[in-house]
């Protein structure tokens, strides 16, 4: 578990005044808890690319803390995961849209 609840902002994030958050993702009372900026893009295309990319940074980080992963494996079962999860849900969303 880490020592801290929240994560750092990428230094980046930090330098650029017009930079955005638009996800976070939380593990709370034993489920997953999310906020979003839906509104980010209207093409639903590039909420793919995000989630790609969130693919190959999870299977970096992992192989930068467990040397010697292979990350095609590493995603290859990630994506197993996904697609189990997309074909057979183990919950179903629900929220608002707040401000």
């Amino acid at each position: 578990m880490p020592s801290t609840k929240q994560l750092d902002i990428p230094p980046a994030a930090a330098r650029d005044k017009a930079s955005f958050e638009i996800l976070r993702v939380w593990i709370a009372e034993q489920g997953q808890h999310v906020s979003l900026r839906s509104d980010a893009w209207e093409d639903p295309f590039a909420w793919g690319i995000v989630l790609a990319d969130l693919v190959r940074h999870v299977a970096l980080a992992h192989q930068l803390q467990h040397p010697g992963t292979d990350s095609e494996i590493f995603v290859e079962r990630l994506l197993e995961g996904f697609h189990a999860e997309i074909e057979n849900p183990t919950d179903e969303p629900e929220g608002e849209v707040t401000q």
